[in-house]
């Protein structure tokens, strides 16, 4: 196990978003305007859209090389932010909103499921044509975007789990706390009061090296709905036993002989998953980020982008991969 320490409103129809260095080569979209509340220099992407089940999606798609495919279900990419700002000089980094939040259209409650978002992700690696992809997964982005990149088995290379779990939840404490995220009261209480969105933002959360444009930017890209699709998803977790049925056949069959790895934060594993995936993947290294809590992405972005990159170099890249790494490497730092 390897412990890093650092010492170191106005919603639009949205997006596809790629960088403006290096533009993904995809077919052609709608461009479309850029939210108000989203400003050019917290968030520096143009935007795009992506139609998924008659909704559309809010995609990201920034830098060049083998692909890396960013999952997270619950709040949206603006979590992914930093790491992928680090990671886009030597990788093809792609993201996308879950449907029913941050960019992405609104939905009805009752369509916010786990399945929804697996369907989403199925969507995005249709439509930009990804192959040779790296998942990095977090928090409800586990199950969703196994279940989702199950269905196209054959363009996973390998998987990188961040504080999130791929199995059916068990357990009174697991069980327990889903039930009570998920449930109406706690869902309209924070729609109210929008105590755990800010705590989210927080320092405890996204926010320890963020400023407070960053932050209030991450807050508008939730709103009311957005939280109410937040507590939709974790009570569609408790209850989504034929997509974990598809998971654990992923993880036991397809995926059994993918390369894996497992970054966690030190204050925020109390159910033991990065434990459950190391029984799993027993050669998996596990990654640890000191005083790191849920978002260790956040906490520790410059040094979780450093053991993504080693780890795919190292476990997922060939020799001729990997010479030519090298070489990009070289070039690029000249």
């Amino acid at each position: 196990m390897t412990t890093i320490d650092s010492e170191a409103a106005d919603r639009r129809e949205v997006i596809l978003t790629t960088s403006r260095q290096e533009p993904a080569l995809i077919a052609p979209l709608p461009a479309l305007a850029r939210p108000s509340w989203l400003k050019e220099d917290v968030w520096p992407f143009e935007t795009f859209a992506l139609m998924v089940d008659g909704r559309q999606i809010a995609v990201t798609d920034i830098g060049q090389g083998p692909v890396l495919l960013f999952v997270h279900t619950g709040f949206w990419s603006f979590v992914w932010r930093d790491v992928m700002s680090c990671l886009s000089d030597e990788f093809r980094c792609v993201c996308f909103d879950a449907p029913g939040t941050g960019q992405s259209d609104r939905l009805p409650l009752e369509e916010i499921t786990l399945e929804c978002a697996a369907r989403a992700l199925e969507a995005v690696v249709k439509a930009l044509d990804l192959t040779d992809i790296t998942l990095i997964l977090h928090d409800l982005g586990g199950p969703s975007g196994i279940a989702g990149a199950a269905r196209a088995s054959d363009c996973i290379r390998g998987l990188c789990a961040v504080n999130t779990f791929g199995w059916r939840p068990t357990g009174a404490a697991f069980r327990g706390m889903l039930t009570v995220m998920g449930s109406v009261a706690m869902r309209e209480f924070d729609a109210l009061t929008g105590v755990l969105p800010r705590i989210t933002a927080g320092p405890f959360g996204i926010g320890r090296h963020m400023d407070e444009r960053s932050r209030h930017t991450f807050l508008a890209g939730i709103g009311r709905e957005g939280i109410r699709s937040f507590h939709s998803y974790i009570g569609d977790a408790r209850r989504s036993d034929v997509l974990y049925e598809h998971v654990w056949e992923a993880l036991n069959g397809p995926f059994r002989q993918l390369p894996m790895m497992t970054i966690f934060g030190e204050r925020n594993d109390p159910l033991g998953f990065q434990a459950r995936w190391k029984q799993l993947f027993p050669d998996a290294p596990q990654t640890v980020v000191k005083d790191g809590n849920h978002f260790p992405m956040c906490d520790e972005p410059d040094l979780v982008a450093m053991s993504i990159s080693r780890w795919h170099r190292d476990r997922i890249c060939g020799p001729v991969e990997r010479a030519a790494h090298w070489r990009h490497k070289e070039h690029t730092t000249r």
